[in-house]
Order: structure tokens, then C-alpha cells, then sequence
């Protein structure tokens, strides 16, 4: 990680339990941002990351955060790729009812290091049968 001029006197993502898959992201906002409802900001978040090739780290909403104020991750998740090297960003969007105010330091968001599989596409005529063929969005009963 690489603290930028914005992040200057805030804590790196950090991991609140022992078992948590995702590291607590601080905003580093130099004031004060209100989020109405329906609105969406890019929240700056003062650091860069140099993600090792083979993973990405996914921008997650943090579900107490969501649950209290409705406001959360609007391309979750996000993904951070292994060759970007720029300021990290987070786009949140306020679902509730009512204005958000983002504070500096609030945290906003989590970040989970995860590995990626690359996959080949290759055209063919036709795919294999299964039963469920191309039965979508709500045929298996849910």
C-alpha cells in the first residue's frame, strides 16, 4: 500500500475481528460529504494498492453500514485489478430514505483479497444438454 496526501493521518484498511474476510475501508474525505437519497459519490479513500498478479481485491459494502443508513457499494463488488496502481476509489450510493453524511475516517466499505482464474473463451455450435437448459430467473422454484 501506498498512503497518498489525502490519507495522511488515517489508518490503512484493517480487519475488526479474527475472522473477518474483509478489511475495513476509512474514508479520506478532506470534508464533510452529505449523500442524498438515490445519490452516488466517488469517496476517495487516500492510499494506492499494488495487488499481487493472479488476484484482485473486491470493494465490498459493509453490511452494518447498509443495514443503518442504506447506503452501499454501487458496482459491488467492485474489483481492484493486479495491474492498476492508482488512487483507490469508492463509489457509494445512498438506497435509504434519508440524507448520509460521510465523515472523514467513517468507515465506508471492505476490501477481501481474493485469487482470479482467467478463462479462455472459445466459440462452439452448441453446448451440452442439461435439464435445466435455458430455463432462467426464477425456474428452479426460488
Amino acid at each position: 500500500m501506498r498512503r497518498l496526501p489525502e490519507g495522511e493521518g488515517l489508518n490503512f484498511p484493517a480487519y475488526m475481528s479474527a475472522g473477518a474476510a474483509g478489511a475495513d475501508v476509512p474514508a479520506a474525505v478532506c470534508s464533510e460529504i452529505t449523500l442524498a437519497p438515490g445519490a452516488r459519490t466517488l469517496v476517495p479513500t487516500g492510499f494506492s494498492l499494488a495487488v499481487p498478479s493472479g488476484y484482485e481485491v473486491q470493494v465490498r459494502p459493509r453490511s452494518g453500514f447498509a443495514l443503518r443508513s442504506g447506503v452501499t457499494v454501487l458496482n459491488a463488488p467492485g474489483t481492484i485489478d493486479s495491474d492498476y496502481r492508482g488512487p483507490v476509489g469508492i463509489i457509494l450510493v445512498n438506497l435509504g430514505a434519508e440524507p448520509v453524511t460521510i465523515r472523514r475516517g467513517d468507515r465506508i466499505a471492505q476490501l477481501v483479497l481474493a485469487p482470479v482464474s482467467r478463462a479462455t473463451f472459445d466459440a462452439e455450435d452448441e453446448h451440452a444438454p442439461t435439464l435445466r437448459a435455458a430455463a432462467g430467473f426464477g425456474s428452479t422454484g426460488a
